[in-house]
C-alpha cells in the first residue's frame, strides 16, 4: 500500500509504520495511508529557519515575481490535480474553487508587490516628527520574521488551504511548514511535488508534513508564526499550548462557524432578491458537499416568508443530483469519508432536539454512478427551528456537511440578534434591495462577523458569493470563528513581518528606509536627475532650480487659459475678510511653473509623467514673488511594463517650492531673530523612468563584423542543430523579410497571442533557447543556399545593408513579420537586436 509522502529537509521521505488508512470518498477504496512516525519535527522546523535567509534577502518584487511564475507553472499542470481531487468527493466545480482558487491566491498576492518598496523590507505609514524643526523623527519599518510559518490545515481545501497561506508568508519572506489534514493530504502532496519540481522556490521555502504531527507546537520559537484552520474545539486546544505562551508565538485561528444568511423583508417571492437568496443557500449547502467553513448554516427569513422559502429551497434541492463527481450530470459529490458522514449525523441529531427535519433523510436517495453505501454520500438536509430566539442548538452546533437550518424572524433587530447568536462567524450575508435595511444590518451585525455580503439584483452578476473568501479581504472572524484575520491584501502579509519603530535624524532615516525624509540632507546631483536611468536614481538625489518671478500677467493669463476665475485671482476688490492680501497666483499655476523649472527638456530615460500623488499649498503666492524649486528623489517603486513599453519603474519626486525673497530676508536677520519659513508648497509627483538595457549587445556594423570574424566551419552551437552557415543563411532570410523583399506570407502567430508576442519585443528578455522559426522544420536542417561559409557571411552583410537602406528611404514603412506581426522601423530594430544576440550567443560570438 502506498503512503502519502513528506517533503522535509530538501528530500521526499516516507514515515515509518503502516500509518492511518485513507479511503477514496466515492468508492470507499483504501488506496493510501499517512504516517509521521520517524520524523524529527524539531529538526524540520529548524531546517526551515536556517534556510529562510534566502527568502528574506529577496526583495518584494522578486518574491512577487516568484509567486507569479509559480502560479503560471501550476496552472499549466492543473488537469492532473482535478483527477486526484475527485477522490476527495469533490465535483469539478468544487475542485475549481480549491485548485484554481489556490492558484488565484498566488496571482493575487504576486500583484501586491506593486504596493511594497523594491527592497527586502517594508516602510509603513508616514514619517513622524518627534521634534520642533524636524531634526529628530521616526518611521516604522517591517522586516521578515526569522522563523517558519507553521500551517495546520483542514481537509476540505487541500490546495487552496495551503496556497492562500503560503502565498502570504512567501511574499513576506518567510518559509513555510505545511501540515495538511490526513484525509486529503495526498492531493496536497501532488501539488507540492510540482512546486518542488519547478525549482521556482528557494530550498527550504516549503516543507510538507503529510499528516497530524501532535508535537508540532512543542518546539516553536518566538520568531515563528502558527496558523490553524479547522474545528473551533481543536483550535482552542492548540491556542492554549504552553509553548505558544512561553515564546509569545503569533497564532492565527480560522475555525468553523455558524454562518447566517438573512432575507430582507422586501425580498418577497417574485422579486429577483428572493430567487437569488434561494439559489445562494442551495449553492452553499451543496458546494463541496457542505464541507466549507464559510457555508450557510443558518437561514434567517421573515416569519411571513418561511413557508415560501422552504418550498422554493426544497424545489431547488430536488434538482441536485448526487453521485460520482466525474459525471457531468452530478451536482454534488460526497463527504470526505464515512467517519465524517457519521459525525454529521450526530450533529444533526443534536439540532433535531428542538428543530424538525423538513427536507432530506439519511437513507432514501440514489448515488448516480456510484454505490451510496460504499461512498460517503449524503442527501442535503434542511432543518427548521421555529423558536430560534429561545433554542440555541442550531446556533452552536455545526453539522459540517450539506445541512442548514431554516429559522424565522419578526423584526430586523431580531434577525441581527439571531445572526449574533452564532457567537462569531466568518461571514454573513443579507439579500435585500433596500439599502436602508442593508445598512442597518451591516453596521449592527459587523461586530460578530469577519465579512458581510450584501446581495441584490445589481451586484449579483459579478458577486463572488457568500462562501468565497477573496485574497484582498480578511478571512476570519471573531469569537467562535477564531479571532484571526488571514489574507486581506497587504494586511495579511504584514502578519509575517515584525514592525519596528526607527528613530533618528531625517538624513539617517532616509538611508534606513530607502525613502527621502523631509529635511534630510540633499544629495546634489552631478547632472539633471531626469537624465539618469531608474537603477541609478537614489533617494535623496536632488536638484535646485533657478528662480522665477511671478508677474501679474502670468496670473491673468493662467486664469484665461484654464477658465479658473476664482475671485482671489481676478477680483482684487473682493479680498476684504479673506486670507489673501492681493492678487494671488493659482495653486495649480504654482505647480505648473515648478514643472517648468525642473523638467529636463532633452529626450532621456524619463518616459512619461505618471501622476500627482499629494500636494499642499502652505501660504498664498502673490505677483512679484520670486520662487525656486528643489526636486528630490523620494522613493522608487518597481512596476511591470505592459504593451509597447520598455521596462521601467516609477520614481516619486518630492517637490519643494520656496520663496526666494524670504530666503534672502532670512539671510540678513539679526542674530536670534525668528526666521520665516520660505517653503510655500510641497508635492509628490511621479514619473515613469526607463531601466537600463544591459542584456543585449548593440548590433552596430563594426560589432557584427567582429562577431563574424570569430566564426568558422568548426564552430559548434551551444544549443540546437544549426551549423554556422545555416545560422547565417537563416539571418539573411529574415533580413529579406525585415527589408520588405519577402512579404507574401501569412502571419503564423494566432491572433489571440499576437499582441502579447508583438509587445514582447519591447522587453529585455532573451529569446528562449531552441525557439523555432515557423518556416523551419523541427529537428531538420534545411538545404544550404550558398557554396561556403564566406559567401554566406558576405550575403548576410549585403542583405543587412539592404534592410537598413530600405528604412532609410522609407522611415514610416510598416512590414509584416512571420512571428511578431506588423513592425515599424523601431520595432524592426528591436527584433534585429534580439535576434542577432540570440544567434551570436548560440555560437558564443559575443
Amino acid at each position: 500500500m502506498n503512503k502519502t509522502q513528506h517533503y522535509i529537509q530538501g528530500q521526499w521521505q516516507s514515515g515509518s509504520g503502516e500509518g492511518i488508512p485513507v479511503f477514496d470518498s466515492i468508492t470507499g477504496e483504501h488506496f493510501t495511508s499517512t504516517t509521521i512516525e520517524g520524523l524529527d519535527v524539531p529538526s524540520i522546523l529548524q531546517y526551515g529557519r536556517d534556510k529562510g535567509n534566502t527568502l528574506r534577502k529577496m526583495t518584494f518584487q522578486q518574491r512577487g515575481n516568484m509567486l507569479k511564475s509559480l502560479a503560471l507553472y501550476l496552472t499549466k499542470r492543473k488537469q492532473a490535480f482535478y483527477e486526484i481531487s475527485y477522490r476527495t468527493g469533490a465535483t469539478k466545480r468544487d475542485s475549481w474553487v480549491d485548485i484554481e482558487g489556490g492558484f488565484g491566491n498566488l496571482f493575487a498576492n504576486a500583484s501586491l508587490r506593486k504596493l511594497f518598496p523594491n527592497q527586502t523590507y517594508h516602510v509603513e505609514g508616514d514619517p513622524i516628527d518627534l521634534s520642533r524643526g524636524g531634526r529628530f523623527m521616526a518611521h516604522h519599518i517591517m522586516v521578515p520574521r526569522e522563523g517558519v510559518a507553521v500551517h495546520i490545515n483542514a481537509f476540505n481545501f487541500p490546495v487552496w488551504g495551503m496556497l492562500e497561506k503560503c502565498a502570504v508568508n512567501w511574499m513576506a519572506g518567510m518559509p513555510a511548514v505545511v501540515l495538511p489534514a490526513p484525509q486529503t493530504a495526498y492531493l496536497t502532496e501532488a501539488v507540492v511535488r510540482e512546486i518542488i519540481a519547478s525549482g521556482i522556490l528557494p530550498e527550504g521555502a516549503l516543507q510538507l508534513i503529510s499528516g497530524t504531527a501532535k508535537n508540532i507546537l512543542d518546539t516553536v520559537q518566538s520568531q515563528d508564526v502558527v496558523t490553524f484552520t479547522g474545528s473551533a474545539k481543536i483550535g482552542r486546544q492548540l491556542k492554549t499550548h504552553p509553548q505558544l505562551t512561553a515564546e509569545s508565538v503569533p497564532f492565527t485561528m480560522e475555525a468553523d462557524s455558524l454562518n447566517a444568511a438573512v432575507l430582507g423583508k422586501d425580498a418577497v417571492p417574485g422579486t429577483p432578491e428572493f430567487d437569488l437568496f434561494v439559489k445562494e443557500v442551495r449553492n452553499e449547502m451543496t458546494t463541496k458537499c457542505g464541507q466549507k467553513c464559510t457555508a450557510i448554516r443558518r437561514i434567517i427569513v421573515p416569519q411571513e416568508l418561511i413557508e415560501d422559502v422552504q418550498i422554493a429551497l426544497a424545489n431547488q434541492l430536488d434538482k441536485v443530483t448526487i453521485g460520482d463527481p466525474r459525471l457531468k450530470e452530478v451536482r454534488m459529490g460526497s463527504l470526505v469519508n464515512d467517519a465524517q458522514r457519521n459525525s454529521v449525523k450526530e450533529q444533526v441529531a443534536k439540532i433535531a432536539e428542538t428543530a424538525e427535519m423538513v427536507y432530506g433523510n439519511f437513507n432514501d436517495f440514489k448515488a448516480v454512478g456510484a454505490d451510496a453505501q460504499k461512498g460517503a454520500f449524503m442527501k442535503p438536509i434542511l432543518m427548521r427551528e421555529e423558536n430560534p430566539l429561545q433554542n440555541e442548538n442550531a446556533h452552536i452546533t455545526e453539522a459540517f456537511g450539506p445541512v442548514s437550518t431554516l429559522m424565522p424572524y419578526d423584526t430586523l433587530e431580531d434577525a441581527i440578534t439571531l445572526a449574533k447568536m452564532g457567537k462569531g462567524s466568518l461571514v454573513s450575508s443579507i439579500v435585500t434591495n433596500d439599502d436602508k435595511i442593508a445598512k442597518e444590518y451591516a453596521v449592527n451585525a459587523a461586530s460578530h462577523h469577519g465579512r458581510i455580503l450584501i446581495l441584490n439584483r445589481e451586484s449579483a452578476k459579478q458577486s463572488t458569493g457568500h462562501g468565497s473568501p477573496l485574497p484582498g479581504l480578511i478571512h476570519g472572524g471573531p469569537g467562535r470563528a477564531g479571532g484571526g484575520e488571514e489574507m486581506g491584501g497587504m494586511r495579511g502579509i504584514k502578519h509575517y513581518l515584525q514592525r519596528c519603530a526607527i528613530q533618528g535624524s531625517p538624513t539617517t532615516l532616509t538611508e534606513v528606509t530607502g525613502m527621502y525624509q523631509p529635511k534630510a540632507d540633499y544629495k546634489e546631483s552631478s547632472k539633471h536627475p531626469f537624465a539618469y536611468h531608474w537603477e541609478d536614481i537614489q533617494p535623496g538625489m536632488s536638484l535646485k532650480t533657478h528662480n522665477r518671478t511671478i508677474t501679474d500677467t502670468d496670473i491673468v493669463n493662467f486664469g484665461n487659459i484654464t477658465w479658473d476665475h476664482f475671485y482671489a485671482h481676478t477680483d482684487i476688490t473682493s479680498l476684504d475678510g479673506s486670507i489673501f492680501e492681493k492678487r494671488t497666483a493659482h495653486g495649480y499655476f504654482i505647480i505648473s511653473m515648478a514643472a517648468g523649472l525642473f523638467v529636463y527638456p532633452n529626450k532621456g530615460p524619463v518616459a512619461a509623467n505618471y501622476g500627482l500623488e499629494e500636494i499642499r499649498f502652505l501660504r498664498p503666492i502673490y505677483h512679484n514673488d520670486t520662487l525656486y524649486v528643489r526636486l528630490t528623489c523620494k522613493q522608487k517603486v518597481d512596476r511591470d511594463s505592459r504593451g509597447q513599453e520598455h521596462p521601467s519603474g516609477i520614481v516619486k519626486w518630492y517637490v519643494e517650492i520656496f520663496d526666494a525673497n524670504v530666503d534672502s530676508a532670512n539671510a540678513i536677520l539679526p542674530s536670534g531673530a525668528e526666521k520665516e519659513d520660505p517653503l510655500v508648497c510641497i508635492a509628490t509627483i511621479l514619473t515613469m523612468v526607463e531601466k537600463k538595457q544591459e542584456i543585449f549587445t548593440e548590433m552596430t556594423t563594426d560589432k557584427i563584423k567582429s562577431c563574424l570574424s570569430k566564426i568558422s566551419e568548426d564552430s559548434k552551437p551551444k544549443w540546437g542543430i544549426m551549423t554556422p552557415q545555416h545560422m547565417l543563411e537563416h539571418l539573411e532570410y529574415t533580413y529579406k523579410i525585415a527589408g520588405g523583399e519577402i512579404q507574401d506570407f501569412e502571419i503564423a502567430t494566432p491572433d489571440k497571442y499576437l499582441d502579447v508576442t508583438h509587445d514582447s519585443l519591447y522587453n529585455f528578455k532573451k529569446f528562449p533557447q531552441n525557439s523555432r522559426f515557423p518556416q523551419l522544420e523541427k529537428d531538420t536542417l534545411a538545404s544550404l543556399v550558398h557554396p561556403d561559409l564566406q559567401t554566406a557571411k558576405d550575403k548576410f552583410l549585403e542583405q543587412r545593408f539592404k534592410y537598413l537602406a530600405f528604412f532609410q528611404e522609407n522611415p514610416d514603412a510598416v512590414l509584416k513579420n512571420l512571428v511578431f506581426g506588423k513592425l515599424n522601423k523601431y520595432e524592426s530594430y528591436l527584433l534585429e537586436r534580439k535576434h542577432l544576440n540570440h544567434h551570436f550567443e548560440q555560437f558564443d560570438l559575443l
